[in-house]
Parts: C-alpha cells; structure tokens; sequence
C-alpha cells in the first residue's frame, strides 16, 4: 500500500476541504508514493513520537495536529518543529495531519468521539456549517473542456449544468454558462484560478447548512444528573486531571454540548440550544464570565479533551486496512502537567 492510498481513505472520512482556514492537514512531510512500512497514530508528532515510529518499523505517523502551521524559512534543528522534520526525513518518516477537518465532520469525528466517552446519545452538529456554494462562470464554448477539467482538478463537486447562452448568431462569439457546487472554503481559491483565465466567477447563493459538518455536537444523557455527578464522571470518562469550571446553576444535567480543543466561540449556540453545559478547553479567565450563571463551563483542558482522537484515527485505519501493522502511539504529548 502506498501513503496516498491511505490517505485518500482517511480523506473520505474527513475532506480536506471541511478544514478551517487557518489550518495545515494533509501531508507534511513524505512521498504520497513511498510503500508504508507501519502506521503510528498520534495527538502530535514530537521527536519522542517520530522515534517510536521508527523503534516500531513504521514510517508514516498520522497526526491529529500539524507539526507545521506557518511557513519555514530554514532547517537547522533551532525549534522543536525543526528537529522534529529534520529526524523524520532522515529516516524517510512520512508525517500526515488530520486536523479541523477530522474536527467538523459528524460521523466518525473527534466530537463524537467525545459524546461516545460520556454515553451522550440522540447528538447532532452544534454549529452546522455551510459547506457548499452554487458558482457559475460565462466562457467561450471551446475552453469547456479544458475549464471543467481544471475544476474538477482542486476538488469541486460534480460540475452539474452548462447552459449555451449564445447560438452563434452572426458575428457573434459562442458562449456558455458553467455552473457547479463549490466547498466554501475553496471559494477564494477558485476565485484566483479563474481569474489567471480572465473569468469573473459568479458566487451568487449559498446552500443549506450542512447536518454533517460543522463545529462541537450536542445531545442528551441517557438520565439527568446534577452538576457535580456529572463532573465527576466527566473527569472520570475523559481521564482529566483537572476540571476548571464556572460555579454551578442549580440545574439537572441533560443537554451536554462538547468541543473538542479551544471552543469557547460556541458558547453562545451552546446557550441558544438551551445546553445544560459546556464541555471544551482552553477557557480564559474571563471568558468564564460569560457563563453568566445560565450554563456550567467546563474545560477540561486541550490534551485531554482530544486525546481519544488517536483511538478514533486507530478505529478509522484499521476499518479499511485491518491486516496492516497499525499502532496507537505510547508516548504522552500532553505539554501541561498538574502538581
């Protein structure tokens, strides 16, 4: 098997294009044609678990979070970002991110695997997002072909009508009208390619919030609990050391929302879906504040609100490829420690 057929699998799951803008999934160091020896799953890929990878036999790790987000300018080993590429291409160790994409899809994602660990059932997307945009672009009928393949080619969906426009009325130039759905997340990016062609893309609507993608989820506990059972079983089911929180409601615990890593900027559809409180990480000081004694935060810290994501990716890998070498990582990333 090669690394991009596994990655092509993993993608099925979790389309680069569900990322946020601001992230860097996919393939970050590798050949996408090398043969995979051994995959190793992991949170973060930190010298400690590129050297597993290697004492393993294995050289692909796939990642939960990218080892790099900005561009780099040089390779010396002066960062831990640098020594951790640097050690993985010495020993021909691919390493592949499955970030905020694996993050917003609703089925087989880090937040349902959250809900999974505290038995919280009847979930749906918290913040559903919207994934797709209708575009249509007017062009001369001899570039269709050569316009349909170069947009098919970054990853649209199914171009799905051209319309003639002009008959060729005398004198006239014959044109027609493209049109196809779009990833919102590509739109500047489509924009930019058709406009290197000197076309002007239309993005005139904008599809349905998608039930599938989105940010955090939502649902119910099989039975109400009060707020300090609920803590503790919170504590217990996500092994966290540590649960910083705002001061209890009063309230029975039946509606949970959850994110995985920082959520606080879904707090207020956590309130508006009448949550009874907020599982995520990351939580500033006065931000906690804004629970405003309607909900009970509750941040259990990044590492530990994601932790389960390297059983999820182990679940996700061996569910096509049960017969290849696969392993859970053993090294613990967590950069927090608890006195």
């Amino acid at each position: 098997m090669k690394i991009k057929e596994l990655t092509s699998w993993l993608e099925t799951i979790a389309p680069p294009m569900y990322q946020e803008d601001y992230d860097n999934a996919g393939l970050i160091v590798g050949n996408p044609e090398a043969l995979v020896t051994g995959i190793l799953c992991c949170l973060d890929s930190t010298e400690a678990v590129v050297q597993e990878a290697i004492e393993k036999g294995c050289n692909l790790i796939v990642a939960h979070h990218p080892i790099v987000f900005k561009g780099l300018k040089r390779l010396t080993g002066r960062t831990y970002v640098e020594r951790v590429l640097l050690l993985a291409i010495k020993n021909d160790v691919a390493i592949y991110a499955i970030h905020t994409n694996l993050d917003n899809v609703y089925h087989q994602g880090v937040n349902a695997k959250i809900c999974e660990k505290l038995g919280i059932t009847s979930t749906r997307v918290l913040a559903p997002k919207k994934v797709l945009r209708r575009m249509s672009v007017v062009l001369p009928k001899e570039q269709e072909k050569i316009m349909r393949n170069l947009l098919l080619n970054n990853k649209l969906q199914e171009i799905y009508e051209i319309e003639l426009i002009n008959h060729n009325a005398e004198g006239s130039e014959l044109t027609i009208r493209l049109e196809a759905m779009v990833p919102a997340g590509l739109e500047h990016k489509i924009r930019a390619l058709l406009h290197r062609h000197d076309l002007m893309p239309e993005f005139n609507t904008t599809d349905s919030p998608s039930a599938t993608v989105g940010s955090g989820m939502i649902g119910e506990l099989p039975q109400p609990m009060t707020e300090a059972d609920f803590l503790q079983h919170l504590k217990t089911a996500m092994r966290s050391a540590c649960v910083r929180h705002t001061a209890f409601t009063g309230n029975m615990v039946r509606t949970v929302a959850v994110c995985g890593g920082a959520g606080s900027f879904l707090l207020p559809t956590a309130l508006a879906q009448q949550a009874d409180v907020f599982v995520t990480a990351d939580y500033k000081y006065h931000e906690f504040f804004d629970a405003d004694n309607k909900i009970l935060i509750a941040d259990i810290g990044h590492f530990e609100s994601e932790q389960f994501t390297i059983e999820l990716l182990y679940e996700i890998i061996s569910e096509k490829f049960p017969n290849f070498a696969r392993y859970c990582t053993n090294v613990s990333t967590n950069p927090v420690h608890y006195l």
